[in-house]
Order: structure tokens, then sequence, then C-alpha cells
């Protein structure tokens, strides 16, 4: 099974990156997928997660009216789209797969070996 995150790189704050996750050996329709992100120095702090049935989602207040989450079957993978990126939003974002329906990040079963966002001021 492998995850792979990209689309990362640098930004002015205010601007816009599209994340991506592919997966392979998995079908994503069968999973729920997570995003989470991890700033130095700090924990790895959930994002927003994606239920199984590609409909139901779930923004950390951070986020929420800023990030959109989406998935493309055809093409089995799961888009983050970032808009009006601040500077806090600099991290490391990783992409992972669970069976449940959860934030926690032990609870998922499949990660991605992440990609890196950072944006200035």
């Amino acid at each position: 099974v492998q995850l792979q995150a990209y689309g990362g790189g640098l930004v002015q704050a205010g601007g816009s990156l599209r994340l991506a996750c592919a997966a392979s050996s998995l079908k994503l329709t069968t999973y729920s997928m997570g995003w989470f992100r991890q700033a130095p120095g700090a924990e790895r702090e959930f994002v927003v997660r994606l239920n199984q049935n590609g409909v139901t989602t779930d923004y950390s207040d951070s986020v929420k009216d800023r990030f959109t989450i989406s998935r493309d079957n055809d093409k089995n993978t799961v888009y983050l789209q970032m808009n009006s990126l601040k500077p806090e939003d600099t991290a490391v974002y990783y992409c992972a797969v669970t069976g449940w329906w959860t934030r926690m990040p032990d609870q998922y079963d499949y990660w991605g070996k992440g990609t890196l966002v950072t944006v200035s001021s």
C-alpha cells in the first residue's frame, strides 16, 4: 500500500495551493482519509477528514472555510484545496487512511510521506 502526497511548495500569505494524495494498492472509496500537518517542533495536528462515502467531511476550526477536501474516484486521489493561506499553515502535510471515522492519528492505518507547505508573510 502506498500513499503519495504532493503539491506542496512556497506561497505567499493569502495565496492558494492544492495538495493531492494518490493511492496505490487500495481503493480510497473503501477508506476514510485524513490530512494532518506537523509544524517544526509541534505535534502532528488533525486538519480535515473525508468519509469513505466521499461526502461527509470534518474540518478543524483552524482551516474551516479556507480548506476543501475532495476526492476523484477515477484517479483514486484525494485533494486538499487550501485558500487564504496563513504563515501558521506552514507545516509538512500528511495524508492517511483509516477504516474508522476518527481524528486520532494513531487510528490511521497507512500514511503518505508528507509534502512541505511554506507560507511566507
